[in-house]
């Protein structure tokens, strides 16, 4: 199998040494309101996202009604929720007919459009005007359907929650049959936003991607409160991220709660850009803004009392003090100035350079 160590969507690469990829996964969160959804696009651009994604599915097509009902009741995250699961994601559909209204209106905001299908029409619809996709981590049991996203030659992002190293393994061998542009995000597929989460989110899975699939690129797709896992994340090689998004987490629905809204969003990419920074090169070195700290924080040998030239020096004369001015001996150098003579006098407190050596 092979993979590229980049990805290329429009004018954005997305790899090692990029700035990361910000995509605010509105979801649900339009609440049924074509206008809103307009509005949430716009806001996720103002905050600092690269891209507004959706999810396209039908509730007939994704849940069994017949089958939640026969678990005996909802859990998880949707205990909470008033209404039965194939209810409530009947109400959360994306209608297909707004389709060209959010393309739209991605372009006017400048930022990209993209969906996660969950069926093979929401796939055949939305082929035309994305150029990427997004899979969910519930279909990573489901290659087949990995395999016919992949087919379509675009980027991939694959989450993969609530799944083991050998279905990552089977999903990933599904998308690189068919495209070598694959993002590899890490994922933990609990969406109550409880600050227990942090405790499995196990960030350094990244570091176990990162080996297995060297230089492949690598994502988060997160649901915890705050921004410490998205910088965990981009320490770790993460340079592509995947939040969901609302204007106001008090509002009723399904996604509203765990979201990121348009204040902590542009907290987040802002602290996220300045984490980038800091990460740097790797190379250690004297930085630029340290040049004058490296004078006046460093010492240099520097003469105990006045020296008169042809003194022929010994540790006792010399002294190690700060500043260290350019062209200073250095204590690390001692060795190499003991018993060697002055070709001129020293007063007390200068510091010695390798010019005084007659």
């Amino acid at each position: 199998m092979k993979w590229n160590s980049q990805i290329r969507i429009g004018d954005r690469v997305i790899a090692p040494d990029q700035p990361t990829y910000f995509i605010a996964d509105i979801a649900s969160s339009h609440d049924g309101e074509l206008t809103r959804a307009v509005e949430l696009i716009h806001l996720a651009a103002k905050a600092g996202a690269d891209c507004a994604k959706f999810q396209h599915f039908l509730a007939k097509d994704i849940v069994s009604d017949e089958g939640f009902k026969r678990l005996g009741g909802q859990s998880a995250h949707q205990a909470a929720w008033k209404q039965s699961v194939y209810e409530v994601f009947e109400q959360c559909q994306t209608p297909r007919d707004w389709t060209n209204t959010l393309v739209a209106a991605c372009a006017e905001a400048g930022i990209d459009y993209m969906t996660t299908p969950y069926d093979v029409a929401a796939l055949e619809l939305m082929d035309p005007v994305v150029q990427a996709y997004k899979i969910g981590s519930g279909d990573m049991g489901w290659p087949q359907f990995i395999g016919q996203v992949a087919e379509r030659g675009k980027p991939v992002f694959l989450a993969t929650g609530a799944s083991t190293m050998e279905d990552v393994e089977r999903a990933v061998s599904a998308v690189l049959a068919h495209t070598p542009d694959l993002c590899l995000m890490q994922c933990n597929t609990n969406y109550t936003g409880a600050l227990e989460n942090f405790g499995y989110i196990n960030l350094n899975v990244l570091r176990d991607f990162a080996q297995k699939y060297p230089g492949l690129v690598l994502g988060l797709s997160d649901h915890t409160p705050g921004h410490a896992t998205v910088l965990g994340a981009i320490a770790l090689g993460a340079r592509a991220v995947e939040k969901h998004f609302t204007d106001d987490n008090n509002r009723e629905g399904p996604d509203h709660g765990f979201s990121m809204n348009p204040q902590s969003w542009r907290e987040m990419v802002d602290r996220s850009r300045e984490l980038e920074l800091a990460l740097g090169d790797g190379i250690k070195r004297v930085e630029g803004n340290e040049q004058e700290a490296s004078i006046v924080q460093r010492r240099c040998l520097r003469a105990r009392t006045d020296l008169p030239a042809g003194h022929v020096l010994c540790a006792s004369d010399l002294k190690a003090l700060r500043p260290r001015p350019k062209g200073s001996v250095e204590p690390f150098e001692e060795d190499k100035v003991v018993g060697r003579t002055l070709g001129k006098a020293l007063a007390k407190g200068d510091a010695l350079s390798w010019d005084m050596f007659s």
